[in-house]
């Protein structure tokens, strides 16, 4: 079992984000998963042009010659792709969001007759996209906030063809790197509860019920 995480935190390494993250690959490593990060702050991938070379001209190949194909090869053979990013305006930060519009190069065209089939060129085979699951926390109380992003990822999760296996919202997120005294163990059980999560992705694929009700209540 493969599992990579995408830190789209400016703050990478050192985001509340990667708190969850950390703890989140932890317990799937603890499960037997092979586990990775990529920090999108470490990297330079450049917008999408928008050309659609990638359909047409040259098949699953990007114009664009930049970080992104070096994170796309490290996707390979991955079972499960972790979104990860804190709330912007109610929605995923600008960086993750330049890396999902790169994975147009991993779409396919559209059928022969649409406007941009006058290239003429054969389509690549479609291929075996891993499912995903999204990561996020937030600086104030109201969970309603991720509604959004989470309308989002179910959109995505369509675009490429696949499915959203999680969803792990949190509120309050400066918490999880600077708690008080007063919620540090409330802060320490969620970090257990999401190192759980890990584990049972890792072993199922999905959550239980248990655990996805857990995870929907405010953990301070």
């Amino acid at each position: 079992m493969k599992f990579v995480a995408i830190n789209g935190s400016p703050k990478g390494r050192a985001s509340n984000t990667q708190i969850m993250v950390n703890a989140f690959l932890t317990g799937a490593s603890e499960a037997g998963a092979d586990i990775s990060t990529v920090f999108l702050s470490e990297k330079e991938i450049n917008s999408c042009k928008g050309c659609f070379s990638c359909w047409y001209k040259s098949p699953g190949k990007c114009v664009i010659r930049d970080d992104m194909t070096g994170v796309l090869s490290l996707l390979a053979g991955a079972n499960l792709i972790i979104l990860a990013s804190p709330l912007y305006f109610n929605n995923i930060s600008g960086t993750l969001k330049v890396f999902i519009d790169r994975l147009f190069v991993t779409g396919s065209p559209p059928p022969p007759g649409d406007a941009k089939a006058e290239y003429g060129q054969k389509a690549a085979a479609e291929p075996v996209v891993p499912k995903i699951m999204m990561i996020s926390n937030c600086g104030f109380p109201d969970r309603s906030q991720f509604q959004v992003v989470s309308l989002w990822m179910e959109k995505v999760a369509a675009l490429l063809k696949t499915s959203l296996a999680a969803e792990i919202y949190a509120v309050r997120g400066k918490l999880l790197s600077d708690p008080t005294d007063e919620v540090r163990p409330a802060v320490v059980n969620y970090l257990k509860l999401l190192g759980n999560s890990g584990k049972e992705m890792a072993m199922n694929m999905k959550l239980s019920e248990t655990t996805e009700e857990l995870l929907q209540r405010d953990y301070v």
